[in-house]
């Protein structure tokens, strides 16, 4: 035993050296401009892994492959960082990349996980889980007649994800409520149309974001047209509604915040690597030409929506109602790595134009207005990123100042929000 285990660690420690020598060449530039020291390996963490490794392999009740050992290691670190870190195989990664371009297979709702449950972030809008009754907050305890306790958050949302047409039972588990609940749902193509619009009276419109796409400035654009036209002149004002709106393409909300403020800084990152540290600023143009703006959020309003919001508040360009925001201002950047397989890694946090960190914070309406209640039984706290397990920290807000500027392309796809159903 004590030479399987001594073999294994110098496997491993072969493997993690040679990673270490790549690391250093990629890194240390970056790491010398911080001031970062290297730091040697933590050899007694690396021998107590293999020990738990070889023990594994020799004991275990059923032989286990190391592919799968070493894969559960990896998400397990990812894990263990935050909410939204987390490893994503092959086939995640290709269903991450088809969520940006706004067309899915699934039931329709934004999830994390928390306490070992899969927890409710916002149900999407006009898809089978909203229509079937969803609300944010809920925790789904059962995926038909199997316990989500002990599943990782990707095993979940590939038994949620299936074929259009097919049913699933979710129980949830809903404050207020004694007893669990029941519903059926049934997977369908989930086709989001990220922007809505309407002449709410003359001179007035409404738009609404659900979620922010790679192609959402172009139909924010294409909407405030066709409202134009609807109203035979310019607007005199817009309502701009970003409730449950969980967030998406970190350029799509530089670029609708861009529509409507002539110049300012939009939104600036902070992270430990150089290409974390960025700053967004507008350019000049505003599509309504100063024309009164109010913006609605609700604690299903996250990331994307957040950042729109604050900047907006920050310039003074919009009044923000409703109930505070969710509170996840943290920048999650998709790294691929070997096998077609890839890392969602926490890199940075977003700070507002006037150095306001979002992360566990979020953004606080002008003037609340909250929810209309039926009954009692429905009153209850939203989840929120401070409330999730792990969630970052908020940092020190900085003097917007002294962020660096940078490529907005450097960041494309940088700003995913959580999982979509």
């Amino acid at each position: 035993m004590k030479a399987t285990t001594r073999y294994i660690l110098v496997l491993l420690l072969g493997v993690l050296v040679g990673a270490g020598i790549t690391l250093d060449m990629t890194v240390l530039a970056e790491r010398k401009e911080t001031g970062e020291a290297l730091s040697p390996l933590p050899l007694d963490e690396l021998r107590t892994f293999t020990e738990v490794f070889s023990r594994i392999k020799s004991d275990y009740v059923e032989s286990v492959e190391d592919t799968k050992l070493l894969k559960d290691a990896i998400q397990g670190m990812l894990s263990g960082l935050d909410p939204h870190s987390t490893y994503l195989d092959p086939e995640s990664f290709r269903d991450v990349r088809i969520e940006t371009e706004g067309q899915f297979g699934g039931l329709g709702i934004e999830v994390t996980m928390e306490n070992g449950f899969v927890k409710v972030v916002a149900p999407i809008e006009d898809t089978p889980a909203a229509r079937a009754g969803l609300k944010t907050g809920d925790l789904i305890i059962r995926l038909d007649e199997k316990a989500v306790k002990g599943m990782t958050l990707t095993e979940a949302v590939r038994i949620m994800r299936g074929r259009p047409g097919s049913d699933i039972v979710l129980t949830v588990v809903r404050e207020g409520h004694t007893k669990p609940l029941k519903f059926t749902i049934t997977r369908a193509v989930i086709k989001i149309r990220s922007v809505k619009h309407r002449l709410l009276e003359p001179g007035y419109g409404y738009l609404r974001i659900t979620q922010f796409q790679s192609s959402t400035n172009k139909n924010l654009i294409i909407a405030l047209k066709k409202l134009d036209k609807e109203n035979k002149g310019k607007l005199k004002g817009l309502v701009l509604d970003l409730r449950n709106n969980p967030g998406g393409v970190l350029n799509a909300a530089v670029a609708v915040s861009d529509a409507f403020l002539n110049d300012g800084l939009i939104v600036y990152t902070e992270g430990r690597v150089a290409d974390s540290q960025l700053k967004f600023s507008a350019t000049p143009g505003d599509l309504l030409d100063g024309a009164p703006i109010v913006v609605l959020v609700n604690g299903g309003s996250a990331s994307a929506s957040e950042i729109v919001a604050g900047a907006l508040q920050d310039h003074r360009r919009a009044v923000v109602i409703g109930t505070k925001t969710f509170g996840k201002g943290s920048v999650q950047t998709i790294v691929p790595v070997s096998n077609g397989s890839a890392l969602k890694l926490t890199t940075a946090r977003y700070f507002t134009p006037n150095g306001r960190s979002i992360q566990a914070a979020g953004i606080e309406p002008d003037i609340i207005a909250e929810e209309a209640k039926l009954t009692r039984s429905d009153k209850g706290d939203r989840l929120k990123e401070a409330d999730l397990a792990r969630h970052l920290e908020n940092g020190n807000a900085k003097d917007s100042k002294g962020a660096k500027k940078k490529d907005d392309k450097k960041t494309k796809g940088a700003g995913l929000s959580l999982i979509h159903i």
